[in-house]
Parts: structure tokens; sequence; C-alpha cells
């Protein structure tokens, strides 16, 4: 596969993780302890794409860098929060499994890519 195609394939991977993330703090109970969980993961599980996407369109190699960078720390932070929900909330993890294993990927793919740049 060729980086454009590549790049091109994980933009839209990070749209519907957005949107997956979106949905799922819709899930989440309705309490005021649950405000905080709900609104830092959908900051940071929709940060990710939003990064990637500017990283695209980035003016040099340090600004591309930077942004993949932030692409690694958001989906690192969505993890935190998706564990925090899964203890503080007493969300079953298979309920945000799929979510959780595909936030445990993005990371390792721009972890990945900010270890080659």
């Amino acid at each position: 596969m060729k980086n454009k195609e590549f790049a091109e394939k994980l933009e839209i991977r990070t749209k519907a993780f957005a949107v997956s993330i979106i949905r799922l703090s819709g899930t989440l109970p309705k309490t005021t302890e649950s405000a905080v969980i709900r609104k830092q993961i959908t900051k940071s599980g929709t940060s990710i794409g939003a990064n990637y996407r500017e990283a695209n369109r980035s003016r040099s190699k340090a600004e591309f860098k930077s942004k993949i960078r932030l692409c690694e720390s958001e989906a690192a932070e969505t993890l935190y929060w998706l564990d925090i929900a899964i203890d503080a909330l007493g969300i079953h993890k298979d309920t945000v499994s799929t979510i959780y294993n595909e936030c445990k990927e993005l990371l390792a793919i721009f972890t990945a890519a900010a270890k080659k740049l």
C-alpha cells in the first residue's frame, strides 16, 4: 500500500473511531460523575482524527511530526478514559471491547509512526 493510500484509509479509520466514541459517550450513564468522563473521552477520542487530518495537511516535516505525536498522545489519553469508564462507571469491558481494541491499534500505529520520524 502506498503512503497516500494508507493516509487516506487511516483518515477514514480515525473518523469512524471518532463517530464510535461520540456514540459511546451518548450511552454512558447520565450522572454527575460520568459527565467528566463523557466530556474527556469525547474530546480525546475525536481529537485523534482531527490531528491526523491536520498532520496530512502540514506545511513541514516538523509540523507533521508534532501532529503525529499529538495523535499518539490523544490515543493514549482515550485508552485512559476508557479504563476509567470501565472502573468508575461499571461499564463492562465487553461493551467497549471493539472501541478499546481499535484505540489500542491506533495508538500502536501512531507510536510506530512517531518513532520513524
